[in-house]
């Protein structure tokens, strides 16, 4: 049995696919501690995983701006100070970094004690944390195709996104049970990520007597904060009632893609990771501001796959109409679930465990 030592949280792009791993380690016989954030987007997630070991560090995101940029390196500053007390106590084997602000500190102070650090990148276009760390590290996972110059061959392996083992897809009718909606025609999921998007609340709001009159209900995942929680209903002249949920967070994604018909989200990693796996087709809406513009490459990507349709924030007004001309489109929405399952063919989990086991019986041997 070895330790591992997993760098995760602050979205739940970084998070969910380090709970994944942790469960794949832990069904091996391994011991595994997560460091997570204190933000609350993390406390409500690992709420389902108490068998899991979660350990809160300090830490804030990077921003260029003066008062944001001092407060970001007296957390990185904590969170260094933090993770080498966690490292002394816990010898891990291997040091495991999933991106953003966490993975620095983290991954830079097991470097600095010898330990070995490992990386993961999700996103089509690799991030500034793991940029600025690949340096350091023994081994980095990246999506396939994606390339990150000056590094050793034998440091790469390309692998997709870890996804939890709950998310699996059932039967619609069920999945509408178990979150007691009630819908008579088709169902669209709205969501913006772990962090929700104003931009596509703003939308469902604006745009829900539109759906209505389709016979278009929603099921509209707000973020923390984000929007209020409650139910709109409008009712037909010929008694159809379409209904518009409004949730702030839900720890049962399995669920909610499973009883869409559609979704429309941003394009993060994580959020295409469980629609293929849930083999749920969508319209996804890149935010323009994202670092790097990694959004945007990974929607294309997947629409290049034939499992998406991209639409750019700026071209909203014509949301309604992409959404009732695919969602009403049973040939293409059993297109784009045949190229989903395709794309799910593959075992991130059991390919990473299997692979940090064999460096760490070349660590062991070395």
């Amino acid at each position: 049995m070895s330790n591992y030592l997993i760098a995760c949280g602050g979205t739940g792009g970084h998070l969910a696919p380090g709970i994944a791993l942790a469960e794949g380690l832990t069904e091996a016989g391994h011991k595994v501690y997560l460091i997570i954030s204190r933000k609350d987007v993390d406390s409500r997630l690992v709420r389902s995983y108490p068998q899991l070991e979660f350990l809160r560090s300090p830490g804030c995101a990077f921003s260029w701006n003066p008062v944001g940029f001092v407060k970001f390196i007296w957390q990185l500053f904590r969170g260094f100070i933090f993770a080498v007390r966690v490292i002394r106590k816990t010898k891990p084997t291997a040091i495991i970094g999933f991106g953003g602000f966490l993975s620095v500190g983290v991954s830079l102070s097991g470097f600095l004690l010898r330990y070995p650090v490992v990386l993961h990148e999700a996103n089509r276009r690799t991030g500034r944390a793991i940029r600025l760390l690949s340096g350091l590290a023994q081994r980095i996972y990246l999506p396939e195709g994606t390339r990150l110059k000056s590094l050793p061959p034998q440091t790469v392996r390309h692998s997709g996104y870890p996804v939890r083992q709950e998310i699996r897809r059932i039967p619609q009718d069920e999945a509408r049970r178990r979150l007691g909606i009630e819908v008579s025609g088709k169902l669209l999921l709205v969501c913006g990520g772990s962090q929700g998007a104003v931009a596509l609340n703003d939308w469902v709001s604006d745009n829900f007597e539109k759906l209505a009159a389709e016979n278009i209900s929603v099921y509209c995942l707000t973020g923390l904060n984000k929007g209020a929680q409650g139910k709109l209903e409008i009712k037909s002249a010929d008694g159809q009632v379409a209904r518009a949920y409004f949730e702030p967070f839900s720890d049962r994604m399995a669920d909610v893609l499973s009883a869409a018909d559609l979704v429309v989200s941003r394009a993060g990693a994580g959020s295409i990771a469980e629609f293929i796996r849930c083999q749920v087709p969508s319209i996804l809406v890149p935010y323009p501001f994202a670092a790097d513009d990694h959004q945007r490459a990974n929607g294309h990507f997947l629409e290049q796959q034939g499992g998406a349709i991209v639409l750019e924030q700026d071209k909203l007004p014509e949301l309604v109409n992409e959404v009732t001309e695919a969602i009403f489109n049973d040939w293409l929405l059993t297109k784009f679930r045949e190229n989903l399952a395709r794309l799910d063919r593959a075992n991130p989990v059991a390919s990473i465990v299997q692979d940090l086991e064999v460096l760490a019986n070349k660590e062991a041997a070395a």
